[in-house]
């Protein structure tokens, strides 16, 4: 369980993986990224922050990030949890043409903390401190990521003096338990925005034309999509994903991800099909040598 408490004893940190921080510069750096990016950009003054996907002609989720505006004209950072700097660097040298836009990676040379707990953005404004800050997106606690040069980690570290350090199946618990899909591992290139529930918090329908802003205009006119990113529940330990999800013998879904409870049995999230599930039927997972494993669907 990841506590929220004001007394600073039960402040918490994460040191996760940061696979993407990427410094994007050049007179033409806004306009080439608002039309790249699936959310809106404009008004973004120094220090601000945007979540959103990086999509593909067909409108399939090839990334996500944070666009963060840099203290100077021009810049910006991209920071991803989960989705490679290669890749996600690709995706954006693959559209400039004529731009006055250039891409450098940062991520071997910078890192990051997860600050958990009530009040994160008003203790992080009580002093300065290096590197760049913004409301995360890892579990539905109150979180604020703090990203910084390698080189400063000692000196962040020593800021949160009492605080207790998260770890890895903690976290995960906590982002699976809050429905928060993983890119690319619980959505991606085969994937619709739509199908892991994401278009509130990263698609604007106002902003005018971006990379399979189409796809997104005319799935939001027609109505709802055929796959939905679920969070599932079953006994045992949790099997090693992504792994088929079946009902009276016809595969209806795939578990993307799954981690154990402390209490036992997993949570997990699974794409599933809305037209061939069956609403009271429970789920199976074929596990290679043993029986089925009945799943649960849970609401979400």
């Amino acid at each position: 369980m990841i506590k929220t408490k004001e007394n600073s004893s039960l402040r918490q940190f994460y040191r996760g993986k940061t696979s993407a921080v990427l410094r994007v510069t050049g007179e033409d750096a806004a306009n080439f990224l608002q039309g790249q990016f699936t959310n809106d950009l404009r008004g973004l003054t120094s220090g601000g922050a945007v979540y959103g996907l990086w999509l593909n002609q067909k409108g399939k989720v090839l990334a996500d990030s944070f666009v963060i505006a840099g203290a100077a004209t021009g810049e910006f950072w991209i920071v991803s949890y989960h989705s490679e700097a290669t890749a996600l660097r690709a995706r954006l040298e693959d559209y400039i043409i004529a731009d006055d836009v250039s891409v450098e990676d940062f991520t071997s040379e910078w890192t990051g903390l997860t600050l958990v707990g009530a009040g994160m953005v008003a203790w992080f404004a009580l002093a300065p401190r290096v590197g760049l800050s913004f409301p995360g997106r890892r579990t539905s606690a109150e979180t604020l990521e703090w990203i910084f040069p390698l080189s400063e980690l000692p000196n962040a570290r020593a800021q949160l003096p009492g605080w207790a350090e998260i770890d890895d199946l903690a976290m995960e618990r906590g982002r699976i338990a809050a429905a928060i899909a993983s890119v690319p591992a619980d959505i991606g290139p085969a994937d619709l925005p739509g199908e892991a529930g994401l278009e509130p918090a990263t698609i604007s329908y106002t902003k005018g034309c971006y990379l399979g802003q189409e796809v997104m205009a005319r799935l939001k006119s027609m109505g709802q999509v055929r796959r939905r990113l679920q969070r599932v529940r079953g006994p045992g330990a949790a099997p090693q994903s992504p792994a088929a999800l079946w009902q009276g013998g016809r595969q209806v879904g795939q578990l993307r991800s799954a981690v154990d409870l402390a209490e036992g049995g997993f949570i997990g999230l699974a794409m599933v099909s809305l037209v061939s599930w069956q609403p009271a039927q429970p789920l199976a997972l074929e596990v290679a040598g043993a029986a089925e494993i009945v799943v649960v669907l849970e609401a979400t």
